[in-house]
């Protein structure tokens, strides 16, 4: 099968979401990579750990983590994250990127955050490709002045609200708003709990990627719990073949 020709399946590990599975360590990330990858995921996105447990953004625990997922599925994209909510301080968080020893290939910049724009020169400057996040319409029309679009590898449409109604019509203004303005950009899409799987499914109608794994969500279509990464990543899969039978 040529996946190429498939909408991207991109997975979200781990992110600051309480499970059981979620995987933390370098060693977690790389099973969790390896696993992924092998039920159909083509870019893992993760958040490094350090000692203590926390989410981090200092260039150690960072490099370890990409280490480790780069050499457990070699040549496969992997993403962190410069979410605020890691690091709130606009200038410790830029300072921290700045350190960054071992490069990720891509990194998800939340465009509705407080001192974004100063934090994506940087990213371009150290050759970091950039998936903007874009979690509400205002987050979309704030990237569209921006005139970022043009330097960015693709959109991550991320409605977050709970029900999957409301996310669904939230990813509808999202993309309205992108298609208006003339972003051409490969879309992204992907919600929280229950909802992402009805943002999932919509966006697969509409031909665009998606993004799924624990970060996301911890309950399957059916909303039983999921037990693992790999099992969330297989469903997605099994989703994207559906869609283009």
């Amino acid at each position: 099968m040529n996946t190429d020709a498939l909408p991207l399946l991109e997975v979200a590990l781990n992110g600051a979401r309480e499970h059981p599975s979620v995987p933390r360590s370098p060693d977690q990330l790389a099973h969790a990579a390896r696993a992924a990858v092998s039920a159909g995921a083509r870019v893992i996105h993760m958040h490094p750990y350090d000692d203590g447990g926390h989410e981090t953004l200092a260039a150690e625990p960072c490099a370890a983590a990409v280490r480790a997922v780069c050499a457990a599925r070699p040549g496969v994209p992997v993403s962190l994250s410069t979410s605020a909510a890691i690091e709130p301080d606009p200038r410790r968080r830029l300072t921290a990127v700045a350190r960054w020893t071992v490069l990720p290939d891509l990194v998800t910049a939340n465009q509705g955050e407080t001192g974004i724009a100063e934090l994506c020169e940087l990213i371009i400057r150290r050759g970091i490709g950039i998936e903007a996040g874009l979690l509400s319409a205002r987050d979309a029309e704030e990237f569209i002045r921006s005139g970022l679009a043009k330097r960015c590898v693709r959109v991550l449409v991320e409605p977050l609200d709970a029900k999957p109604d409301d996310a669904v019509a939230h990813a509808i203004t999202i993309e309205d708003l992108l298609v208006r303005a003339g972003v051409s950009l490969e879309q992204v899409h992907h919600g929280d709990g229950i909802a992402s799987w009805a943002v999932n499914r919509r966006a697969l109608g509409r031909g665009h990627g998606i993004r799924t794994d624990l970060e996301d969500t911890t309950v399957l279509p059916d909303g039983r719990p999921a037990p693992d990464n790999e099992t969330v990543v297989r469903t997605a899969a099994a989703m994207i073949a559906a869609t283009r039978r």
